[in-house]
């Protein structure tokens, strides 16, 4: 729709946003430039083509006032491009997920204190009911009609969720080989699901196609993602406020676009600026897997520039061979002192089953990448194992269930029988 460059930033086709739509937020910012633009249905810079986001004058924002919001993302309404009678709109009011105290799994990796921020608690089980709901608000104030996405699955969840509760029409386009799991849980919402023949990077050139031609059309990871993005700063609020205001050591993060990253540090530098939390250093390290893993490549070689791959990996949620945000992860990761590592699909489905085994959280592939580069990390020495560590798990078990399919199963067949059953037990104690 409206994401062609060159048409009047300060007026949308389908209207002028209302007064105190996007709430504190009060311009986008070129991350390249810095040259500044109107807030607007825009994703990239009028004057260098760089990608955009969102920037704000905060006023003194509290803890207590905070506090005192819903259990849900919308108690960061000051912090985010929503309007301040946000919680009244019909949304899947995701986040405030728990922070897991995961003490068998630190005991087991040998770090002092290590948490798992658990994002499956979300409406749809991933943390991308956070950026779809900052899309949608952005969507409605704009007047754009139609809610839609390129997706590896995860996102196309949410999208159709997200708009099947604010009674909108949604299209969601995906890959023709995602796992059926993620499909299926799209489809139930009764969405207009595409599967694409290709991976995500040739879906994804489809969605900018469309979002460039039809009017009235969000495509929330395309000409609303400045307001999407925002979505994932939640995840660094939630985590301070969890740990009762106050920031942890490290923290590793799965990278797919990389936006996840990239926007829990800008959280995190938000949070300081307005002296919610103290101020300290916190090192950023990010998660891909070896089959899609451009990012980790370009830190490893020592480059600025990432260069794309074809992914050939089962974490599909991470396959994106041409993450939008690569360079800023690198960024970040390396003024944090953090690091970008990678692991391969066996060390994945050996970690989605040793958070099972030791917390009770089943993982996706993408829980799996992750805490395989946290014990990796702790192997090569980069994770200090008395430092505070979060790791975050973005998504569901259940979504990936092929992945472990051939991992795991009953331990026997026996008949309805005690004298079997006896027989089985002493031979597994034995």
């Amino acid at each position: 729709m409206t994401a062609v460059i060159g048409t009047d930033p300060t007026h949308a086709t389908t209207g002028t946003p209302r007064e105190g739509a996007f709430g504190n937020a009060s311009h986008l910012v070129c991350r390249a430039c810095g040259a500044q633009s109107p807030l607007g249905p825009f994703y990239a810079c009028m004057e260098c083509f760089g990608p955009l986001e969102v920037g704000y004058d905060f006023p003194t924002i509290t803890r207590a006032q905070i506090e005192a919001g819903p259990k849900s993302i919308w108690r960061y309404q000051p912090l985010l491009p929503v309007p301040a009678d946000i919680a009244s709109f019909r949304s899947t009011d995701p986040g405030f997920t728990r922070l897991v105290d995961a003490g068998n799994l630190a005991a087991e990796l040998g770090l002092r204190k290590f948490h798992v921020k658990d994002d499956s608690g979300n409406p749809t089980h991933s943390f991308k009911d956070r950026v779809v709901a900052v899309a949608l608000s952005a969507a409605r104030e704009l007047g754009l009609q139609v809610l839609a996405c390129p997706s590896t699955g995860n996102l196309a969840n949410a999208v159709a969720a997200a708009a099947a509760r604010a009674g909108i029409r949604s299209v969601v386009l995906v890959p023709s080989n995602l796992e059926q799991q993620k499909i299926l849980a799209s489809a139930v919402y009764d969405t207009t699901l595409i599967a694409i023949e290709g991976n995500y990077d040739d879906v994804n050139k489809l969605a900018s196609e469309i979002a460039g031609e039809e009017e009235g059309w969000a495509f929330v990871n395309v000409n609303v993602r400045p307001y999407y993005a925002e979505g994932s700063k939640t995840l660094a609020f939630e985590i301070a406020e969890q740990l009762g205001w106050r920031l942890p050591d490290q923290i590793v993060v799965p990278v797919a676009s990389g936006s996840q990253l990239t926007k829990i540090d800008k959280g995190i530098t938000e949070l300081i600026k307005l002296g919610l939390v103290e101020e300290k250093p916190v090192r950023i390290f990010g998660a891909q897997a070896t089959g899609c893993s451009p990012v980790s490549q370009a830190y490893r070689d020592g480059y600025d520039v990432v260069r794309p791959v074809k992914p050939d990996t089962i974490a599909k949620s991470l396959a994106i061979g041409n993450p939008a945000d690569g360079p800023y992860v690198l960024d970040v990761a390396r003024r944090t002192g953090g690091r970008i590592v990678d692991v391969d699909d066996e060390t994945v489905v050996a970690n989605i089953r040793r958070l099972a085994r030791t917390e009770g959280i089943f993982g996706e592939t993408a829980g799996g990448v992750t805490l395989g580069c946290v014990a990796k990390l702790i192997a090569d020495g980069d994770l200090d194992p008395d430092a505070e560590t979060v790791m975050i798990n973005s998504g569901d078990g259940l979504k990936t269930l092929d992945a472990v399919a051939g991992q795991v199963g009953p331990k026997t067949t026996i008949r309805p029988s005690y004298e079997q059953f006896a027989d089985f037990w002493k031979g597994l104690e034995a």
